[in-house]
């Protein structure tokens, strides 16, 4: 439970006498709760709630569902008299038909009717009569007014508060009968700021920087570095990324992949630049809106773009298109209103005030999104930006530059040699054969080619060194599909089979992804498959072998005469394939002899005849149109003369053109250029169609069933949007730059209250309101509510500034207190909601992966970037996955990648790590801004055994014994960099007597040693003995298992 330390573990509840015990402290802390005799009773804070559980749904504010037409929710409705009798007549208890129905046994007046299975308890009953008898007083719902700065509450011991927000804290403890805590000491303080700011422990070093600083303003020096560290970005993007609902997959269908990050980088920049929430807010609503609006601007509008899409055949586009837009308004209201406004697609809501029109009025901000209702299932779907670095923006300026003196000099070069009569548009001897070896792939595909693959994206391609470097050398990746084939159709450049013809690939197979076969596939009017597979038997095609031996480059030859092909065919498309794996293909060439005057790259005519009646790709459409006219029809002598031009630049064969080198100049440039894009990523961005699509209620929610027509605006009984002068926006159509600027409007009742409360959610475990995602009539009241609307105006007056935020909360005294729970504590304030003591609950699923590889020093600290794929467990993409998808097949990373942060992980929506969704991480499809913590034996399993734990207690064992010092040194050093603080005294002989056990253990079953030190992939100390390290890989373990290492105190 959430605040106790050490007081209830779950073996002691498990127990006959201890489950006793746990029933009796939750009746305690109910009785303790429940309304002091004195206190009048409140209706936000008693009844609302009763009502919003067992009443509104039938008299409550959607009309099309009311009953009796007796409303509920307002006091107009409670009171009105239906012929002499109304359900709530204040001061007359026993004359309001609301009791009396309660109380009835009959079954046909019963209230809540016998078959909604709901009943209300003695409590509830009492407290809805005493309610009326002191004069049923209603209060609008807390959440829909607009904050007000409360002023401070009066304390009894004003020494303990160290800023604003304790005094509301204490005035509740002190109104309830109890006191904090002490001071939480310094070791404590430092790992709980930690994992609060940056999602991982403090090093060794960091501790004792903050020991030994014993000036004034330590803790907040302390507090400020953290603040200031990159690692700040990243623990605080994870919690919006949960909101956003960002994943690398589509979600739906194929599951593909997306080309998000970019996205998700921008997140974490935003976070540690301490971009004030207002203008995080615009950016991500509207920031395609603002006036000249920047790229990054524009990146940060991907917020509306990590929904769940779809490409299934069969799906309509404008039931697609329908969905989104609900998605993202019931996204967008959640986010920053905390209202379940997806309640009304169907209907009016049934508790808070958001009517069918309210939700579709919202819906039409987002319906005319520019965005497809059919991804393509490819990863860049349009609107897609490339979001260049300004180092990537110098190298891609510089590759246009040398294109572009690269085509001069070649258009030079061809211009003087026809002044001086060297041009070659026909061989000197056309009945001549000569020997040809051609690349018709290299570093780029084919001129005027066409590519398609199984997995519908573009051909990936894998650069030897990256940008900056002198080489541009690239290969084409086959990856994770079954049955991946790319197909490559050779539309411009014809490749006609020479006599003794053979065509030659070079290949490249990863040993760690072998692929089950490899397959080389052309068509010169018969389809003609080579395979390369360990299996004997084949179909579809012809054994060639077994596969090349994976790690290094091979050249597979094809005899293409042997295959069944006659020289002089054309060879009208290539496939390369592979099953199951990941191959990499450096080139393609064809090599053999031809007759030069029916050789298209050598003679102009045969290019011009053979390509007669085709519709080839690559030439500007007039050329294409004579082109394929053939040199029969008498052409004009201009556009004959820019044809043969354009031959000559890139059909020719280089090495035939008196132009030879600056041929190859040419095709550099164009690699260049392409690999440096190849290294600048893009991202999803959202904007509107330029014309807005028409916007309707949708009957029933269904996508073709048109109502009313609604115009963007926000709901009735909310503050109207307002233009710049502050007046109601009229005289116009509203933007998502107003509805942006309404939600951080000073007269907005949410926003504020909303992100401070995610806030201290992330600081003290649960909000002040713990339902978090619902501020509505369901939604849980909060537990202080002057602090919520003090804390909400403090937010927005500081000017959204969150870092200043985070300081105020954790330099709290509230926040600093010591997490022990005394007797008093557990009976009035069992689950901690008056904050009694200092919260403790479990790290979340990213930050128990992410702190095993710090306190390790496994964690590669790199930033941004493709998602990884750190260890998984096998078979977990591959059930749910099309063979056809690129997601078909988990391909885990190697080296330095599988040890960054979880923040960077690569989420497939179908199939979430496992290590995420093991410790309740969402799996991204919706909105959630609050994950649940369960306790189940599959978190224990993976804590000591999945193989990224097991590995970092070996590596953290190499480095204790690579320290100097005996026993107790090291274990003190292990318990420093685990747990912050050094163990105490009754604590070092329980550890040094495992670590004995276990070198025993060890001695005895050396071959167990041997394995316990192989996990992982991390270099194992060669220099250590195996009996040791293993002995100390397994106190290491026991270590990052304690309750003390997983939890933050």
């Amino acid at each position: 439970m959430p605040g106790i330390q050490f007081t209830l573990s779950l073996r002691t509840i498990a127990s006959p006498a201890g489950m006793a015990v746990w029933i009796v402290c939750v009746l305690l802390s109910a009785a303790a709760q429940a309304t002091d005799p004195a206190d009048r009773v409140q209706f936000n804070r008693d009844i609302r709630p009763i009502l919003a559980a067992n009443c509104l749904e039938c008299h409550g504010f959607d009309a099309g569902t009311r009953k009796g037409d007796l409303r509920l929710d307002t006091p107009e409705g409670a009171l009105l008299d239906h012929d002499g009798r109304a359900a709530v007549k204040p001061g007359k208890p026993d004359s309001s038909e609301l009791l009396k129905r309660i109380d009835s046994s009959d079954t046909d007046i019963q209230m809540p009717p016998p078959e909604t299975g709901k009943t209300l308890t003695a409590q509830q009953k009492q407290l809805l009569r005493r309610w009326i008898e002191e004069g049923a007083v209603w209060q609008k719902h807390w959440a829909f007014e607009a904050p007000v700065r409360p002023p401070l509450p009066a304390v009894s011991r004003a020494d303990w508060v160290r800023n604003p927000p304790d005094a509301f804290v204490l005035n509740r403890l002190e109104q309830t009968g109890l006191q904090p805590q002490p001071e939480a000491d310094r070791t404590t303080l430092i790992r709980r700021v930690a994992f609060v700011l940056t999602g991982l422990p403090p090093a060794v070093s960091e501790v004792d920087e903050f020991l030994q600083d014993q000036s004034p303003g330590a803790y907040e020096r302390m507090i400020d570095r953290y603040l200031q560290s990159p690692r700040y970005g990243e623990e605080q993007a994870r919690h919006w990324l949960d909101v956003a609902r960002y994943a690398d997959t589509h979600g739906l269908h194929l599951d593909n992949e997306r080309e998000m990050w970019a996205w998700r980088d921008w997140v974490i920049s935003a976070y540690n630049r301490n971009l004030p929430f207002d203008q995080f807010t615009t950016w991500q609503l509207a920031g395609d809106l603002l006036p000249e609006a920047t790229l990054e601007q524009k990146v940060a509008t991907g917020f509306n773009r990590c929904n769940v899409t779809t490409s299934e055949g069969g799906a309509i586009n404008e039931e697609w298109l329908y969905r989104y837009a609900v998605d993202r308004t019931s996204t967008t209201m959640q986010t920053w209103m905390g209202v379940t406004a997806g309640c009304a697609v169907c209907h009016d809501h049934k508790y808070d005030p958001i009517t069918m029109r309210d939700f579709y009025s919202m819906y039409a901000f987002f319906y005319s999104a520019a965005d497809p209702g059919m991804d393509g299932n490819i990863s860049r779907t349009q609107p897609f930006l490339r979001v260049r670095t300004p180092e990537q923006q110098r190298l891609s300026d510089d590759a246009e530059e040398r294109l572009r003196l690269a085509e001069e000099q070649l258009q030079k070069s061809l211009s003087e040699a026809a002044a001086a009569g060297r041009l070659t548009d026909e061989p000197a001897d056309p009945a001549a054969e000569r020997p040809v070896s051609d690349l018709i792939l290299d570093d780029l595909l084919p001129p005027g080619s066409r590519s398609r693959n199984t997995s519908r994206n573009e051909a990936v391609w894998i650069r030897s060194s990256q940008a900056g470097e002198n080489t541009d050398a690239r290969s084409l990746e086959l990856a994770y599909g079954s049955d991946y084939e790319l197909t490559i159709d050779l539309t411009l450049i014809p490749v006609i089979i020479p006599a003794d013809g053979i065509l030659t690939v070079d290949v490249w197979t990863d040993p760690r992804h072998p692929p089950r076969s490899l397959k080389i596939q052309y068509d010169d009017g018969r389809t003609r498959r080579s395979i390369w597979t360990d299996e004997m038997e084949v179909s579809g095609g012809k054994r060639m072998g077994s596969l090349p031996a994976p790690g290094t480059w091979h050249s597979l030859e094809i005899p293409l005469l042997q295959a069944g092909s006659t020289p002089g065919a054309r060879i009208k498309s290539l496939v390369l394939g592979q099953d199951g794996g990941r191959v990499r293909i450096d080139s393609v060439r064809i090599s053999g002899r031809l007759v030069a005057g029916r050789d298209p790259r050598a003679s102009f005519n045969a290019w011009w005849e053979i390509s007669r009646g085709t519709s080839p790709d690559g030439l500007p459409p007039e050329l294409q149109k004579l082109l394929v006219a053939g040199p029969q029809d008498t052409p004009d002598a201009t556009q004959l003369l820019q044809l043969k031009t354009f031959w000559r630049r890139v059909v020719q064969r280089a090495e035939d053109s008196p132009a030879a080198a600056e041929r190859r100049s040419l095709d550099a440039a164009l690699a260049r250029r392409a690999a440096v894009l190849d290294e600048v990523p893009g991202t999803f961005m959202f904007t509107d169609l330029p014309q807005p699509r028409e916007a309707f209620i949708m009957e029933r929610g269904q996508y073709d069933k048109r109502g009313a027509r609604v115009e963007p605006g926000v709901p009735a009984q909310f503050p109207p949007l307002r233009s710049q002068d502050g007046q109601p926006l009229t005289g116009r159509r509203a933007s998502r730059l107003d509805l942006a600027n309404w939600f951080t409007s000073p007269e907005n009742p949410l926003t504020a209250r909303v992100t401070v409360n995610r806030i201290w959610q992330q600081v003290f475990g649960a909000g002040l309101v713990r339902t978090s995602d619902d501020f509505g009539t369901r939604g849980d009241p909060p537990s202080h509510p002057e602090l919520l609307d003090w804390l909400a105006t403090e937010f927005r007056d500081s000017g959204w500034d969150q870092k200043q935020f985070f300081r105020l909360l954790l330099t709290s005294a509230a926040f600093r207190q010591a997490s022990v729970a005394t007797e008093s504590a557990l009976q009035l304030d069992f689950d901690n909601r008056l904050l009694s003591r200092g919260t403790r609950f479990r790290l979340d699923a990213e930050q128990l992966r992410d702190n095993v590889l710090y306190v390790s020093g496994l964690l590669d600290a790199t930033m941004g970037g493709r998602g990884v794929m750190p260890y998984q467990p096998p078979d977990i993409w591959e059930p749910v996955g099309y063979e056809n998808s690129n997601t078909r097949f988990y391909m885990q990373e190697h080296g330095s990648a599988l040890y960054r942060r979880s923040v960077y992980c690569f989420i497939k929506r179908t199939a979430p790590p496992p290590f995420m969704t093991n410790f309740d991480a969402p799996n991204r499809e919706q909105f959630c801004s609050r994950r649940e913590r369960s306790n189940t034996p599959l978190q224990a399993l993976q804590l000591m055994n999945d193989v990224q734990h097991f590995e970092a207690a070996r590596v953290l064992a190499q480095r204790l014994l690579q320290s100097t010092g005996d026993d107790t040194a090291r274990i003190t050093l292990l318990h420093r960099t685990v747990l912050a603080r050094g163990p105490a005294e009754q604590e070092l002989p329980i550890l040094q007597q495992a670590l004995n056990t276990q070198r025993k253990h060890f001695e005895t079953h050396p071959e167990k040693a041997a394995l316990v030190i192989q996990n992982g992939e991390a270099a194992v100390a060669a220099q250590l003995p195996a009996v040791e390290l293993a002995a100390w890989t397994m106190l290491c373990n026991l270590v990052l298992n304690l309750d003390e290492t997983v939890c933050r105190n």
